[in-house]
């Protein structure tokens, strides 16, 4: 620790006597620095030692000594040492009760102690302190490193990094999930700061912060050396970090973020086998593509899972969504198989999984975030999961994605099942600007008829159809003669130059109309 004036007055060579303020003893000083100014405040910094022999203070006027001793203390002056035998042969009686009064230490300084010996001994306590920060520090990164290489985890890591700050530590992943935590007990109060590990994943890296409450100070840094942070780690100590706590926390960044990369790389090369076995599975050779999954994908083959299609049109919309889901795979020990393919991400997932939830929750947020009015476009990511399938069926699977992945695009939606599609109703797949100029063309003639008060040609097409060409039954929901509904029919056919009778035709028309119906109250 820097030097006090404690420390000064216990130097045996200083002979130093304590004046005033001997309950302030234990205050740092940065510096000892005489000055016979009336008014030396404008060159202090704060933290000195201020060496005077009052040759230019009117040291015997009590106001004097007042005003001049509150300006110092208001400056953050650690003490004064006053040298007798010079100007006064004690220290004036107004100089001390200013002292007193103000709260400021005041040192005697005996004749035969020289101010630069003061000096010398201050720089040197402080030279020393140094010293020993820096071989701490060192030290800490020594064992940091060797816990590093251990290969054990980040918990050791932690521990010893704990142990140097005399705090706690712990580390987070992209997620702002807690992955470790030393000592354990801190794993609780980490916790508590997700949401600020979530703000810092938004600023570039490197970035820091400093949180806490009235339990700790606590210093967040990020991981990482690319445009978006890669995890954050966090320190709690009870006062502001040393120059040796310093140093061993920057070796445990650089560490850790050494760690983060290497990761990096092998998370590549099995991006690279997951693309392989990918291939072979889309290829239909399931027995091949088990045979190179190895222990690394096998497992995942062994049970339902999901093929699920992310697309963005903005990199880091899809990369937030796979890291989040490649963590929470992560902490529940699940196996996961992503491949890029441009600005789509393809990945496998176990069916009812952390990975396959968390996708979901992601698009949920996203949803609620910013609800779309322009479709897929407006969005960070777009999602279309299959249904739970099979080794044999991943090229199934692969089409059931890209169809749920279409289907949210034009409803501009986050995520998108399969199985909706499957158990739901075809209409909403008619919201559609194709489907809905289709359906215009196809109806517009005789909306035009109608609309010049010749007959009421779409509401009999509507009836007839929805009776199945029933000829009483759809007379009768019109209120209307069935000779009449025949002739009706007739006109409809010769303006559009197509067959009733033709099932094609009938199916068509009745989509059409189902198209316009559901326009409708939009455009109203």
């Amino acid at each position: 620790m820097p030097p006090t004036l404690a420390s000064l007055v216990q130097h045996s060579a200083l002979k130093l006597t304590v004046r005033a303020g001997a309950d302030r003893l234990d205050t740092p000083v940065r510096w000892a620095h005489a000055s016979e100014l009336a008014d030396p405040v404008p060159y202090m910094d704060g933290g000195e030692l201020l060496l005077v022999t009052a040759t230019n203070l009117d040291a015997e006027n009590a106001e004097a000594m007042r005003r001049y001793v509150r300006r110092l203390a208001g400056a953050g002056v650690a003490g004064v040492g006053f040298g007798v035998g010079v100007n006064y042969e004690d220290i004036p009686a107004a100089l001390v009760d200013a002292a007193e009064e103000a709260g400021l230490t005041l040192l005697e300084v005996p004749r035969r102690t020289p101010f630069i010996a003061i000096s010398k001994a201050v720089s040197a306590a402080i030279a020393a302190d140094q010293y020993r920060a820096v071989t701490a520090g060192f030290e800490a990164q020594r064992e940091l490193t060797k816990a590093a290489l251990a290969g054990d985890g980040p918990a050791d890591l932690l521990a010893r990094l704990a142990a140097h700050i005399d705090g706690w530590a712990a580390l987070y992943d992209t997620s702002g999930a807690v992955l470790a935590a030393a000592p354990d007990w801190a794993a609780r109060r980490a916790a508590r700061l997700t949401p600020d590990v979530e703000r810092l994943r938004d600023r570039t890296a490197p970035a820091s912060v400093v949180v806490g409450d009235n339990e700790d100070r606590v210093e967040l840094q990020s991981l990482g050396t690319g445009r978006r942070a890669r995890g954050a780690l966090a320190v709690g100590t009870g006062a502001a970090l040393g120059t040796a706590e310093r140093y061993a926390v920057h070796s445990a960044v650089a560490l850790l973020t050494l760690t983060t990369a290497r990761s990096r790389s092998l998370q590549g090369a099995e991006q690279r086998l997951g693309a392989a076995v990918l291939r072979m599975l889309l290829a239909g050779q399931p027995d091949h593509a088990r045979a190179v999954a190895g222990d690394l994908y096998g497992g995942l083959l062994d049970a339902p899972f999901r093929l699920l299609i992310a697309e963005t049109a903005v990199p880091a919309g899809a990369e937030l969504l796979t890291e989040t889901m490649e963590a929470a795979a992560a902490r529940s020990g699940e196996a996961l198989l992503m491949v890029p393919e441009g600005e789509r991400v393809v990945v496998l997932a176990a069916d009812g999984g952390t990975a396959v939830a968390a996708c979901a929750s992601y698009a949920e947020a996203q949803d609620d975030r910013a609800p779309r009015e322009g479709g897929a476009e407006d969005s960070d990511v777009v999602v279309g999961l299959s249904a739970p399938s099979g080794p044999i069926a991943v090229a199934a699977a692969y089409k059931q994605a890209e169809q749920a992945l279409s289907v949210a695009r034009r409803r501009g939606r986050a995520l998108v099942e399969h199985e909706e599609l499957a158990a739901g109703s075809v209409l909403p797949l008619l919201a559609d600007d194709a489907v809905r100029a289709f359906a215009d063309g196809m109806l517009r003639a005789l909306y035009e008829h109608d609309a010049k008060g010749r007959g009421d040609l779409v509401a009999s097409l509507r009836a007839w159809l929805s009776r199945h060409g029933q000829w009483d039954a759809a007379a009768a929901d019109l209120g209307v003669h069935r000779h009449t509904l025949r002739y009706r029919m007739r006109r409809v056919e010769e303006i559009l130059g197509r067959s009733l009778d033709d099932p094609d035709v009938r199916m068509e028309l009745w989509l059409a109309l189902k198209t316009t119906e559901a326009a409708t109250p939009a455009e109203e």
